[in-house]
């Protein structure tokens, strides 16, 4: 299963008063390992950062000046997601401001239609009800280093999730299915048969007392049937033996 967590940093918090992404940063999971594989670019707003943004993510409105407008990078964002899961914390802020954007381009496509999404802020609530569970909460919580993290950025936080969403969700494995969308290689490596040698199969035929007791009960069953029991017809041929078979 190919997942990639992702963040954003923005101008500001309200999608609807028109602030904007500065940020996006992604990090690639497969089969649950972190590939290596991350997508990171700043992104010109076309507007002011608030003060109360800048200060927390440290980006200044000079240093965006000379970044590339969203729709430059599009077309590489999009392509990384593409088929994923993507993983995020409180997705509906950071869906809400990739589907305003998108909503820009010439060719308006949503989130929703190139990638699923996994909200990883529901998964803590449902899993620590009535507890903190910021990104640094869960960091401290799960005993993750993010000392590091002196100030938000989103491939920062992208890694950091990462780690916390791998140590919320440890121990739910899916079991190897993903087998079935592995190349022919991985396939055969991970389905290999077991060369392991077994026993001959057992046969034990029922004895002359057993015989006996089962056709006593088939006989009790018919009757309480009113000769409907289908077994005892189907079986009715002149060399008909009853066998019982164990391994």
């Amino acid at each position: 299963m190919r997942q990639v967590i992702l963040d954003t940093e923005t101008t500001g918090l309200e999608v609807g008063k028109g602030h904007r992404i500065v940020e996006i940063g992604c990090v690639e999971l497969l089969e649950r390992r972190v590939t290596g594989r991350e997508f990171r670019s700043f992104v010109n707003p076309q507007r002011k950062m608030d003060e109360g943004a800048s200060v927390v993510t440290g980006i200044s409105d000079e240093s965006l000046a000379d970044k590339p407008l969203f729709a430059e990078i599009a077309v590489e964002f999009l392509n990384f997601i593409d088929g994923a899961e993507l993983v995020i914390h409180n997705a509906a802020f950071d869906v809400g401001f990739l589907d305003a954007e998108l909503a820009r381009l010439d060719i308006p496509v949503r989130i929703a239609e190139r990638a699923s999404v996994l909200d990883t802020l529901a998964l803590a609530r449902e899993k620590y009800p009535g507890q903190k569970n910021s990104l640094d909460a869960l960091c401290k919580r799960l005993s993750i280093d993010n000392s590091h993290r002196s100030q938000h950025g989103a491939l920062l936080d992208a890694q950091l999730l990462a780690e916390v969403y791998l140590a919320m969700t440890a121990g739910q494995g899916d079991l190897g299915l993903g087998a079935l969308d592995a190349t022919p290689l991985a396939r055969e490596r991970m389905l290999r048969p077991l060369d392991v040698p077994r026993p001959a199969l057992r046969v034990r035929y029922a004895d002359a007392a057993e015989i006996v007791a089962h056709e006593l009960r088939l006989a009790a069953i018919d009757k309480a049937s009113k000769g409907k029991l289908r077994w005892i017809a189907a079986s009715a041929t002149p060399d008909a033996t009853v066998l019982l078979q164990t391994a």
